[in-house]
């Protein structure tokens, strides 16, 4: 499949309909009547085999009578006649077709296999297939409604352009329908089906340089070709064009072959979030967020490089609700600027007391025109980001007062603005209602809804900034013949220390007299550990002792060890029983990374030892990020307050927890045969001191 096939596919200057129908309610009825009621000015042509004409436009017999190369073709037919009206299409050098009919994947293996051969035919014509098992697009730029869901035609609007891709034929339509009549300006609403060729990925590439998308509205249940989305998503940012997704899954239990902690946690919904915001993307978890996130980004796609959120309603209650709110979706409220201060108290009474969120009482009533001098006093604070204006409607005269006042304000603002009318589903103007619809800013009943949107749209900002800094490329040391399996820890501790990385001095013992020396040379107290690859949890098995003070004790642990090994792993070789010096005292955190088969490597931090077990405080991270982003990623820890010291105790050198994480990433992206690395517990000691690893597990 080409760019040029997609492109004939969503932009067709021809299109076929094969099994045309002129029955109003039937599948190709609705078809026809959507692309009549949208004036398609394209040749159509319609293929039956039973009739002559449908609604007094004639019908070819056969899809072997179409002309050479039709753009587009829609096939109404049944499951069992997919396979030869595709084949068919692809001999006539059709560009792409539309498959609404099911029974294909979604029925399991044989679905599956029939699936897979009609993909197979269809890219060796170099075909555009979209679905089966999908609902078709609208392309609202070209007047193209391939869809049988009855579709309004619509006039041209103005403003920004957004695209909406789906994998669900029923939400996209419910995305279209609703941000529509909030005045979004929808251009393409793709839905995709099965995705037996055409992917929603495929769709976001094609559309990613079009004068006709500013934005992209995506609801998908998997992505199936990550490196593509994480291609066009960066080719999105990079043009300055949001793109909004909901993905259901983040309750997906992590991968069952996961054999280190990294791999356990890092199930496949987190480390696609983590790599696609690395992007720039918004990831939003409720639809709610997803209608009102586009709308707001459509409208303000220009990150937020700066300045923090503000709030200005005439409700003194709605202060507390949104102070409380702010902090917990981790929004902060900026703190006015004595010269804001006083233009604001030059505009509200004197009991009115300015503030952020500021309560312009009731004095809107009189006066509407405060409505929209104070916000636009606040839109001028350059510690101002953005602006919620959630407002009580009032009376119908008094509702379009407000937005006549607010309108213009909110028009002009370079800066992103929500506005609300609270009363849930209480009637508004129409007038009012006109009003709002035709300006093409978001607006909505919820504060709550508006002040989680605003939330994302500066996090929007912030991962753009983020995005813009890089790790130096690929600068990991490339290891020879790895052999497929988990690494023993004594070998992977000798290519921690390659990396710089600390571990507690000792050496592999074969038998307890080597033990006795090692102890000897290190002192006392130490740790032993038995040794094999095969053996990932050494504790449960009796191997490990800890805190062994002297040499009778040494004895005892080493016999009691291979005993207990012996009995619990019988036919176990160990490779040795590693002997090192006891720790001293720090935090203990976990460190890792984990390449996923799909979307590639992804890195851990968090908080190690037995608290990974309790608590999972963890952060995934991309494996590009600095030293710095590191480090600031650690600090949004739950415990991250033990990073800075609790108790008398003092901060631990997290700069050192950054570098050890950023030289395991550079080690992976240098190694493609290392799957999984997990260092649990790494003892970040007092700050300036270092870190170090006190187990290391490598899979390869």
């Amino acid at each position: 499949m080409t760019r040029n096939a997609l492109e004939r596919l969503l932009r067709p200057r021809s299109i076929a309909v094969v099994g045309a129908s002129p029955e109003p309610a039937s599948v190709s009825g609705l078809l026809l009547t959507n692309i009549g009621r949208f004036d398609y000015g394209g040749d159509l042509h319609l293929v039956s085999r039973s009739r002559d004409e449908v609604n007094g436009k004639p019908c070819l017999k056969s899809i072997d009578d179409l002309p050479e190369g039709v753009d587009a073709a829609v096939l109404v037919v049944p499951q069992v006649a997919v396979y030869d009206s595709v084949e068919a299409c692809g001999k006539r050098g059709v560009g792409g077709a539309i498959i609404f009919a099911s029974g294909f994947s979604e029925l399991g293996d044989e679905g599956r296999a029939a699936q897979d051969r009609l993909a197979d035919m269809a890219r060796g014509y170099g075909m555009a297939l979209l679905g089966p098992n999908c609902m078709g697009f609208v392309n609202y730029s070209d007047h193209v409604p391939l869809t049988f869901e009855p579709v309004p035609a619509r006039k041209t609007m103005t403003g920004p352009k957004v695209a909406i891709i789906a994998q669900s034929g029923a939400m996209n339509g419910n995305l279209r329908a609703g941000l529509t009549a909030r005045g979004v300006n929808v251009s393409f609403s793709l839905s995709t089906g099965n995705e037996a060729v055409t992917s929603a990925e495929d769709l976001l590439s094609a559309l990613i340089d079009a004068d006709d998308v500013d934005a992209f509205a995506i609801f998908v249940e998997m992505l199936r070709k990550p490196a593509l989305f994480l291609k066009a998503v960066a080719r999105a940012r990079a043009l300055g064009k949001p793109v909004v997704l909901m993905h259901p899954g983040r309750s997906q239990r992590a991968r069952e072959a996961a054999q280190s902690h990294t791999g356990a946690l890092a199930g496949d919904y987190q480390v696609m979030r983590t790599l696609v915001e690395r992007e720039g993307v918004v990831v939003v978890d409720t639809l709610d967020e997803l209608f009102d996130v586009t709308a707001i980004l459509a409208r303000y796609p220009v990150p937020i490089q700066s300045g923090k959120a503000a709030v200005s309603s005439n409700s003194g209650a709605l202060r507390g609700v949104a102070i409380d709110f702010c902090e917990d979706v981790g929004m902060e409220l900026a703190t006015l600027s004595p010269q804001t201060l006083t233009r604001i108290n030059e505009i509200l009474p004197d009991f009115v007391t300015a503030d952020n969120p500021l309560d312009l009482t009731s004095q809107g009533m009189q006066r509407p025109e405060i409505f929209g001098l104070t916000a636009q006093a606040i839109l001028d604070d350059p510690e101002v980001g953005s602006l919620i204006v959630p407002l009580m409607g009032g009376s119908p005269a008094q509702q379009v007062a407000k937005a006549n006042s607010l309108l213009p304000v909110m028009i002009a603002s370079q800066k992103p603005v929500a506005f609300c009318i609270m009363g849930d589903t209480a009637p508004l103007a129409e007038e009012f209602t006109r009003l709002v619809t035709e300006s093409g800013m978001p607006f909505g009943r919820s504060p709550d809804r508006a002040l989680r949107a605003m939330a994302h749209v500066h996090r929007y900002g912030q991962l753009n900034t983020a995005s813009s800094e890089r790790a130096a490329g690929d600068l990991g040391k490339k290891l020879p013949d790895l052999k497929p399996g988990p690494l023993v820890e004594y070998r992977g501790k000798a290519w921690l220390r390659d990396l710089g990385i600390k571990t507690p001095d000792g050496d592999l013992a074969t038998s307890v007299e080597d033990a006795l020396a090692v102890a000897d040379r290190i002192g006392y107290p130490v740790v032993l550990k038995a040794q094999a690859a095969q053996l990932m949890h050494k504790s449960d098995v009796g191997g490990v002792a800890v805190n062994v003070r002297d040499a009778d004790a040494l004895r005892d642990a080493w016999s009691r060890m291979q005993d207990s090994i012996a009995a619990k792993c019988p036919g176990l070789v160990l490779d040795g029983i590693l002997v090192e010096a006891m720790s001293r005292p720090g935090l203990e955190m976990v460190i890792g990374g984990r390449r996923d088969a799909n979307w590639g490597v992804v890195m851990l931090v968090g908080l190690g030892g037995i608290w990974i077990e309790a608590l999972h405080d963890v952060k995934l991270l991309p494996p590009d990020l600095t030293v710095p982003q590191i480090v600031s990623a650690m600090h949004t820890l739950k415990g991250a307050k033990l990073l800075s010291g609790l108790r008398g105790k003092g901060p631990v050198d997290v700069q050192a927890v950054g570098e050890a994480v950023a030289r395991l990433a550079a080690l992976m992206l240098a190694n493609p045969e290392i799957t999984e690395i997990d260092v649990n517990p790494l003892i970040a000691l007092p700050e300036g001191e270092g870190v170090i690893a006190l187990d290391a597990l490598f899979v390869m």
